[in-house]
């Protein structure tokens, strides 16, 4: 967490209330999302953490559809309400994260932030953990880790719907470099992260002691 910037001596901003009203409404309904995902059973912003647990999970072909053509779109849709009741409430804010370097770069920026991020995502859920809010802290600030690691190169987004929704916003949301660093990059990333957890956490099969075998070979 960055460091509250420096205020100026001997002078009285009424918008410092504003802005910390706003901000302790804001962190309680944070709380409050938490406990909403956790009674919905996952309920969820991030459309990668959801394909990738739907991937690992093996719930077959109609799991699979509901998440790409439901669920992924209901986050999208989410998304692109969210930041217009932004802008609307407050215009000034921002126009969300931008590209600072090439297309090519920003993908390769954007997909391994994707895949770190998978990875430690997935190997929790792997892990069964019991404590929901330790694997949600844990996986937080992973997220921000590696968002602040990424940040000045492509946003550190990492987030297809949040992406998308700042560049509807925009109007660029159609451009190749939008596609390719925030939709083609981290879902190829998603899907080699589940496949490298997978492979990786595969349990290895006991093989049956010499005298077993004999015993199997007289029968």
């Amino acid at each position: 967490m960055s460091p509250a910037p420096p205020q100026p001596r001997g002078r009285i901003r009424p918008m410092l209330a504003v802005g910390d009203l706003v901000l302790s409404a804001l962190w309680v309904c944070a709380g409050a999302l938490v406990k909403l995902a956790y009674a919905t059973g996952g309920a969820s912003y991030y459309p990668l953490t959801v394909l990738a647990a739907t991937l690992s999970s093996g719930g077959g072909p109609a799991v699979y559809l509901f998440t790409a053509f439901v669920r992924i779109p209901t986050q999208v849709i989410g998304a692109v309400l969210g930041v217009n009741l932004i802008q609307l409430a407050f215009p000034k804010v921002g126009k969300g994260a931008r590209l600072s370097v090439g297309a090519h770069h920003g993908a390769l920026a954007e997909g391994l932030a994707t895949f770190l991020v998978v990875m430690v995502s997935v190997t929790l859920k792997k892990k069964e953990m019991k404590s929901f809010f330790m694997k949600t802290w844990i996986t937080s600030v992973w997220k921000n880790t590696i968002h602040i690691l990424s940040s000045d190169i492509s946003g550190g987004i990492m987030n297809p719907a949040s992406a998308f929704a700042w560049a509807y916003a925009r109007g660029d949301h159609s451009t190749f470099d939008h596609l390719l660093v925030y939709w083609l990059a981290p879902l190829q990333a998603t899907l080699l992260g589940v496949w490298v957890v997978t492979f990786l956490t595969k349990p290895k099969k006991i093989e049956e002691p010499d005298a077993d075998k004999d015993k199997t070979k007289k029968e």
